[in-house]
């Protein structure tokens, strides 16, 4: 288990019980307790974690927590592809959801890009990365999608236009398109798209063929599909024989 895989770990044994003492995480880890304080300390640095008094609470809402853990190695193999489509000095959107945010850990080296978000997870990536410029738009705080929503957050994305919008989706498919389980996330998406030359889709195999609740566009509007190579070969043909542009990592 590599440190990345660990303080995942940790964040998963502590939204399960936020009493857990650092002793037995130690142990089921197998691992020094100087090494899980030093774990805890450097995932409160990044905003990943709270600090309590004996103890850590996950700083995201457990939604998240369990989206993150799905598929989690072909999400950053699609978000690596997507910020290769970055250059220095672009001005991008990148919406609010569990793929399209770790775009932001692999656009270090980038500079001078400029990204407008709703997302509340993208700063313990900013931190990292001094030259890249974060713009969070206003509006409501919607804990269970850790972004921010409402009247407000559309009318300042209206203030917008960049080169290119990252979106997310909880469903894609020919026949439904581009779709959302909540409804205020696709607001936000239709309107990234509105603002953008280019719009780039990022999801994973696991959303193709099904729908949300929301639709954020048609699947035509989107003119760069970035997937997993679980994606079966015929459904891959049948999305390239409808003239969509798919990258598949």
């Amino acid at each position: 288990m590599n440190i990345d895989e660990r303080r995942r770990k940790i964040i998963e044994l502590l939204a399960e019980d936020n009493d857990i003492p650092v002793s037995r995480i130690s142990e089921m880890l197998k691992v020094s307790v100087v090494t899980i304080r030093s774990d805890l300390n450097s995932l409160a640095e990044e905003g990943l974690i709270v600090r309590t008094h004996g103890g850590a609470l996950p700083a995201f809402h457990q939604n998240i927590i369990d989206r993150q853990k799905n598929m989690i190695e072909e999400k950053h193999r699609i978000a690596k592809a997507a910020a290769e489509l970055v250059n220095d000095g672009d001005k991008i959107m990148i919406i609010a959801g569990t793929t399209a945010v770790l775009m932001a850990k692999y656009l270090l080296g980038k500079r001078d890009v400029h990204v407008v978000t709703n997302s509340t997870l993208i700063f313990p990536y900013a931190r990292m990365n001094p030259s890249l410029h974060v713009t969070l738009v206003g509006g409501e705080f919607k804990p269970s999608a850790e972004g921010i929503v409402g009247a407000v957050a559309l009318k300042n994305l209206d203030q917008f236009h960049v080169k290119t919008a990252f979106l997310g989706a909880d469903g894609f498919s020919l026949k439904t398109g581009v779709t959302a389980d909540l409804l205020e996330t696709a607001e936000v998406g239709r309107k990234m798209a509105e603002h953008s030359e280019k719009r780039v889709l990022l999801a994973d195999s696991s959303k193709y063929n099904k729908a949300g609740f929301a639709l954020i566009g048609p699947l035509n509007r989107m003119d760069v599909i970035i997937t997993d190579n679980k994606l079966p070969k015929t459904e891959l043909n049948l999305l390239k024989d409808n003239g969509l542009s798919v990258m598949i990592v």
